[in-house]
């Protein structure tokens, strides 16, 4: 059914005004005179409005040469109007559709970049942590080092931080180096490792880029046997082996730390505090986890030690006698861990990695004045 109603029009050739009835029919507006004559019909496309007070709605014909237009005070038409042609929009009607376009494309965009950050960050570091060569890694290694030492020398001891470097502790030095160099010489792996006890009372250890790895005092303390303490080791060897920081930091901090390196700017200091916050805090995956602890089978066995140890003294630092123990809060349940290592460990004769006198100079490694 169509729509008529009163309204004034200005032809745009003279002053007159006009008395007309409006009539919307589905495509276009007309114009008639008294008389039924049409004199003008607009596509609503072609509308637009003109200034007017708001209670009158003033439309021309977009582009039209003549000036001609049309002022209707019916409220209910010039609703219709406003309805029917787009441009016209008093009511706002299209700003609010622009806005809620706004807002899907906004929460497309996120939903976008969350499912980047869970689904496709995750493998982009997987596939590229490999690729990094091992120069750029050490020198990762380097950069990331100098913010998890700040982080972990509360103290400020500077080079006291390093257990073995007081008088007394030398023994203890050299009974951990003898430690370090059966895993390494296993190992076989393609740079050197840069291993050190530092004084920090958390039972925990913990493997940088390029080879750092730092054996917190704490985790000494609670070593009960040589094996105990080289089983964590070997499984911070694996985290090295498999480039596990590296892929983590690329990750969490994204590529543009790495080829900021590339061009020796490292993309000012954030990125720097995120990559070593990233090694203190990051939480491998179950999968990850299980590498590494597998890693650590491997080697213990190579190197004659008891591959079982490690998943004894896990066992013992559960939380249940110790709660909180760093080492386990970023790990998988810790049963299943022990079941696994036991079920992958060797059963054949093992050694001893150092003798008792070694050992107990091994756990005074810190002790020094």
């Amino acid at each position: 059914m169509t729509m008529t109603g009163s309204a004034i029009f200005f032809d745009g050739k003279t002053s007159a005004r006009h008395d007309v009835t409006v009539e919307l029919a589905p495509k276009t507006l007309r114009v008639r005179a008294p008389d039924g004559a049409v004199l003008a019909e607009w596509g609503y496309d072609e509308l637009e409005a003109l200034s007017a007070p708001d209670d009158v709605l003033r439309v021309g014909k977009f582009g039209n040469p003549v000036l001609a237009r049309l002022e209707v005070r019916d409220a209910k038409l010039a609703a219709a109007i406003d309805e029917l042609s787009e441009p016209v929009d008093r009511s706002g009607r299209s700003e609010r559709q622009m806005r809620r376009r706004i807002v899907l494309w906004t929460v497309a965009a996120a939903a976008a970049l969350v499912i980047v950050a869970v689904v496709g960050l995750p493998a982009i570091a997987t596939r590229l942590a490999p690729l990094v060569p091992y120069p750029l890694e050490r020198r990762l290694g380097e950069v990331v080092d100098a913010q998890v030492r700040s982080s972990l020398d509360t103290g400020q001891l500077g080079s006291d931080f390093e257990c073995g470097s007081r008088a007394g502790e030398e023994a203890g030095r050299a009974a951990f180096d003898k430690l370090m160099r059966q895993l390494e010489a296993t190992a076989g792996l393609p740079y050197p490792l840069r291993p050190a006890v530092v004084r920090t009372p958390v039972p925990n250890a913990v493997a940088l880029p390029g080879g750092r790895i730092y054996v917190y005092q704490g985790l000494i303390d609670k070593a009960e046997r040589p094996d105990e303490l080289a089983g964590v080791i070997a499984h911070e060897i694996g985290h090295v082996a498999h480039r596990d920081g590296t892929r983590a930091i690329v990750q969490s901090a994204g590529l543009s730390l790495l080829l900021g390196m590339l061009l020796g700017d490292f993309v000012g200091g954030g990125a720097v505090v995120l990559a070593g916050t990233t090694i203190l805090k990051d939480s491998y995956t179950r999968e990850v986890e299980s590498a590494a602890d597998l890693y650590g089978v491997i080697l213990m066995d190579k190197i004659g030690g008891d591959a079982r140890a490690l998943g004894t003294f896990l066992q013992r630092l559960d939380g249940r006698t110790h709660p909180g123990m760093r080492i386990l809060l970023d790990h998988p349940e810790t049963k299943e861990r022990v079941l696994k290592i036991n079920a992958a460990a060797g059963s054949g004769p093992t050694r001893p990695l150092i003798d008792s006198a070694e050992w107990t100079a091994l756990k005074r490694i810190c002790s020094g004045g």
